[in-house]
């Protein structure tokens, strides 16, 4: 065992800088133990120095100096825990080019900027670690690239996003609002103050882009795939999935079919059967088909403060030990490779869950199976719960409206949304979710 610490920078002392600080500073034998030699926490860089910390510091350690890590040789690892693109991408050029290692949890930088920044990291001989970066505290990035590398992994369905399974569980298990359930999760730690890139889909998007790069060597654009948040939701579309037989999840698919990639990441009907199903609060779950060793599944915390100082801590111990070293520059991560077509989102072929607001009026029914019928879209099962009767000369009254559909495309489900929305019998809003059979 080397007597010669590894000195440590942490850049963002948020919430997952203050837990991977906790672990560094409270498990110092055992960090000693599994990482060969002992790890120092030399420097935590932030921008506000006054602000409130749940966490103290060893004196010395807190500064506000980014060049006083980018000039200290004696510093080998930089863990940087900034978001967003804009500082982000340069400070992690600076830290590489000064000769240090980078253990990152940013997806959407990776997901935009990876691989310049790993081309870059090559040519300097130097690391990037990431396994925070997708799914928080699941080892799914070393699953992927090194665990099942004797396979061609042909489907990914994955739970990446804890923050919306937290809120959409909330919602079902305790009968409570969006609104409210978003609150709660801010009040925990899962979500943050502006939740927009948990909820509208981004960020299980950003990760499943990350995913697909890795799995199958192709970079895929956001604008590329179908995403779509939870946003829109209501307790009621959770409840009448649940009286189908299905629940609702915030699900990113890419699977291989004949060639080509299907990818998108939408909530979706999931039959109570599937293991996916039974996810709840924060928890990730993900299957991986490889074309060897069948189906994997994985399941952890994917949010929250100590699973993803967790897996930045895993990969600090891979970096100590050299490992990252070894499999960093082997793995080729984020080189070409050759193109697969990505499926246009028009031929895209599931069924469809539709919860329509709707006069409770004659011919009503006939309007909107004739809209589905003209684009070749047949009903599989109807639920209007009856409606109180109401005097004929008053307006007739608004009553939910539940259409499960036979499989078809999306192009064609599309192109009957867009006429339904058109009218007048209905009412927003217009839900639409796919269903996973």
């Amino acid at each position: 065992m080397s007597s010669s610490p590894l000195n440590v920078a942490i850049i963002g002392m948020g919430t997952v800088g203050s837990g991977v600080a906790k672990i560094l500073l409270n498990r110092s034998e055992q960090m000693t133990r599994r990482a060969g030699r002992p790890i120092h926490l030399k420097r935590a860089i932030v921008r506000d120095l006054s602000k409130a910390r749940d966490i103290e510091l060893p004196a010395g350690v807190l500064t506000d100096d980014l060049e006083s890590v980018i000039n200290d040789d004696s510093i080998e690892v930089v863990i940087q825990l900034i978001g967003g693109i804009d500082p982000a991408y340069d400070t992690m050029l600076r830290v590489l080019e000064s000769g240090k290692d980078v253990i990152t949890a940013n997806k959407a930088l990776l997901c935009e900027k990876g691989e310049s920044l790993f081309q870059r990291a090559r040519e300097l001989n130097r690391c990037i670690c990431f396994e925070a970066a997708v799914a928080g505290g699941v080892p799914l990035i070393e699953t992927v690239t090194q665990a099942m590398s004797a396979n061609q992994i042909t489907s990914i369905e994955a739970i990446l996003n804890g923050t919306s399974n937290y809120i959409l569980t909330q919602m079902f298990s305790h009968n409570t609002s969006y609104a409210d359930a978003v609150r709660s999760a801010q009040e925990i730690g899962y979500a943050e103050a502006d939740p927009a890139m948990d909820v509208d889909g981004t960020d299980a998007a950003q990760k499943l882009g990350i995913l697909v790069q890795l799995a199958l060597g192709i970079k895929v654009n956001l604008d590329q795939f179908l995403r779509q948040g939870i946003d829109l939701l209501s307790l009621a579309d959770l409840q009448y999935a649940a009286e189908l037989g299905y629940t609702v999840k915030l699900l990113a698919v890419a699977k291989l079919l004949e060639g080509q990639l299907e990818m998108h990441a939408q909530p979706t009907l999931i039959r109570n059967d599937n293991p996916l199903a039974h996810v709840e609060d924060a928890y990730n779950k993900i299957a991986l088909e490889g074309d060897a060793v069948g189906k994997v599944w994985l399941s952890g915390m994917g949010a929250g403060q100590m699973a993803t100082a967790s897996a930045v801590v895993a990969n600090l111990v891979d970096v100590a030990v050299g490992r990252a070293a070894i499999t960093f520059p082997r793995l080729n991560l984020w080189d070409a490779q050759p193109e697969i077509t990505i499926m246009p989102r028009e031929a895209i072929s599931r069924r469809y869950f539709l919860r329509l607001n709707v006069e409770d009026r004659p011919h009503v029914l006939a309007d909107i199976t004739n809209v589905l019928g003209d684009h070749l879209i047949s009903i599989a099962s109807l639920v209007q719960h009856e409606a109180p009767e109401v005097d004929q000369s008053e307006d007739y009254p608004i009553v939910p409206l539940v259409i499960m559909t036979h499989r078809t495309t999306e192009g064609r489900f599309q192109k009957a949304s867009r006429e339904l929305d058109e009218l007048d019998c209905i009412r927003a809003p217009f839900v639409r979710m796919p269903v996973n059979d």
